[in-house]
């Protein structure tokens, strides 16, 4: 078994040749130079672009300063390809969204990076001013589906630290297409009805690294998409949430597999569920291969541990149909605490593509103080030194 973090070590080589850091920074871009007002009230959306502009068209490493107050912003495109190597978001104060929803409802993205290069978000908060949206979802159809918080998309060597993001449309923060990106110290939080406003979410990127966070959301905490690989998430708390969920795959049927993925020193707080990996019940080419969960404490979750390959919400478009996503060398090390219901572990695996290489080592987790059961439905693998419930591997 192998539970090194050999990719980790590159990341923090590559971090230090980029030098991506504020204190590398040498020319500063002040936002209130260039108009932006600090009142709440007035929007600097103009402004922010326009400093975006002259950093990115610097040959020098750059930081963009924005002092404290807070800044009234509409949707922002922030793109590359840049002069300047290396580009500092220092925030000291809070980016606000307008009141009325329905103004970055009808966009993807509140705040998007998209093929950027050397970008770095230092400190700040990010109200979104989701919970009118949510009012409507929860009581209307016609609603605007909401814009993603903060999101970087075809980007490499990206930073994230000590950021605060609230109340997001829909999710908080997305890594899509991106390779080698730190997000560490960053809070999240959301009201534990919020729909669909996962908290980290990461697809066809490779070398993520997610550490030291605090998610409160209400859908997954960290959802990984299709195409993900070599994907380090340590030191984290979920809850509220649905927990840390790999998928839902197999969407597609032509879809990327998810590879090389460590989840280590994770607490879980009255999740909806902990370690869950789901698949939906059709065909597809992707597939789950090397995961590691290790060393997670539960508490009074629902579904602390998960797999279900039969995922299909209002039984869309799945009557009958058999998940063909392929899972395999999946380990559970360290799982302790307590389940909400009685089946603490829950395997509904594939009959076509049974789940494969699946270890529990070490395994306690308690319902009501007493026993919990474990459910196995099409799954191979084994159970080492102590495992409650009783393994039905």
């Amino acid at each position: 078994m192998n539970l090194t973090r050999p990719f980790c070590g590159i990341i923090v080589i590559l971090f230090a040749m980029f030098g991506i850091n504020s204190t590398s920074a040498t020319k500063n871009y002040n936002v209130l130079n260039f108009g932006a007002k600090p009142n709440g009230k007035t929007d600097s959306t103009k402004a922010f672009l326009m400093a975006w502009q002259a950093a990115c068209g610097s040959s020098d490493s750059t930081m963009i300063y924005v002092p404290k107050g807070r800044y009234l912003l509409g949707s922002m495109a922030f793109r590359g390809i840049c002069k300047s190597p290396r580009i500092t978001f220092r925030i000291d104060g809070t980016l606000v969204a307008p009141l009325d929803y329905r103004v970055l409802g009808k966009s993807t993205d509140w705040i998007s990076f998209q093929g950027v290069i050397g970008v770095s978000i230092v400190g700040g908060a990010l109200d979104a001013k989701g919970s009118s949206l949510w009012a409507c979802k929860h009581s209307h159809t016609n609603c605007p589906a909401g814009a993603t918080t903060l999101s970087f998309t075809n980007s490499k060597n990206i930073s994230i630290r000590r950021l605060l993001s609230l109340n997001s449309q829909m999710f908080h923060i997305v890594i899509n297409g991106c390779e080698n990106v730190n997000i560490q110290g960053v809070k999240i939080m959301a009201a534990g009805n919020s729909p669909n406003t996962d908290g980290i979410h990461v697809q066809l990127s490779k070398n993520i690294n997610i550490i030291k966070c605090s998610i409160k959301t209400g859908d997954d905490c960290i959802s990984i998409g299709p195409g993900t690989k070599n994907l380090w998430i340590e030191q984290i708390t979920c809850g509220p949430g649905h927990g840390i969920s790999i998928g839902s795959l197999g969407k597609d049927l032509n879809e990327e597999g998810v590879q090389n993925v460590t989840v280590k020193k994770t607490i879980f707080l009255g999740t909806e569920n902990g370690l869950r990996i789901k698949s939906w019940a059709r065909p597809s080419t992707g597939f789950i291969q090397r995961v590691r969960f290790m060393d997670s404490l539960m508490v009074n979750v629902q579904n602390p541990i998960v797999i279900d390959q039969n995922y299909s919400p209002h039984n869309l478009n799945c009557l009958n149909q058999i998940s063909g996503i392929k899972v395999d060398d999946i380990v559970y090390q360290g799982i302790r605490g307590t389940s909400s219901t009685p089946v603490a572990i829950k395997f509904d695996c594939s009959p076509k593509n049974p789940c494969t290489g699946v270890r529990l080592q070490n395994v306690n987790l308690t319902y009501l103080k007493k026993a919990s059961q474990s459910s196995c439905i099409n799954v191979r693998g084994k159970a080492f030194e102590l495992v409650r419930p009783e393994s039905c591997l």
